[in-house]
């Protein structure tokens, strides 16, 4: 494996294709979101994509720069799509879809590092471990974005939850990334 590289066959990797499973899925939500339980059928396939590409890739010895950048793009580009998708529909407030997204916005200067340098890249590829409070936000994510689409009451203690949780996460983000250089 060369570490730092991107290369196009790892997107036709099992962790490639897992990732790259958000987009259709990501396409999807839109056309299901009047049909809560096809749109959470949607959003339960796109979080096991999330959750199965990093495991598949650890497990099997398929970690790649590819990857490494690949993952948190097309996460970004779900998220967005389902947030909003939930303005749109009115599930959700602005100011609601910024809260959630406290991660993303803190993640995405690192995003962007790790996309542009091959120096980012290979540190990403030897560093693996998957971070348990970015698991923790995503999985508040996904139940905040299911309380809205069900319009069940406690969107907002929901929405804090997540928000907290992701600020967790993206200082833990940016605490592995400084100490990695």
């Amino acid at each position: 494996m060369l570490v730092g590289v991107y290369r196009a066959r790892d997107l036709f990797r099992v962790p490639g294709l897992l990732s790259l499973a958000r987009l259709p899925l990501a396409v999807a939500f839109p056309l299901v979101v009047g049909r809560p339980e096809l749109a959470l059928v949607v959003l339960a396939a796109a979080g096991l994509s999330d959750v199965l590409d990093g495991w598949f890739a650890r497990r099997y010895g398929q970690v790649t720069a590819t990857g490494a950048a690949l993952d948190p793009v097309t996460d970004k580009i779900f998220v967005l799509t389902v947030a909003v998708t939930l303005v749109v529909q009115k599930l959700l407030s602005p100011l609601d879809v910024l809260l959630l997204s406290t991660r993303e916005v803190g993640e995405l200067p690192l995003v962007v590092w790790l996309a542009t340098s091959s120096h980012a890249r290979r540190l990403r590829a030897e560093n693996t471990s998957a971070n348990l409070p970015g698991k923790l936000a995503t999985a508040l994510q996904f139940a905040a974005a299911t309380v809205a689409l069900f319009r069940w009451s406690h969107v907002e203690a929901m929405v804090t939850a997540t928000a907290v949780a992701g600020v967790v996460a993206a200082v833990v983000y940016w605490i592995r990334s400084v100490r990695a250089r």
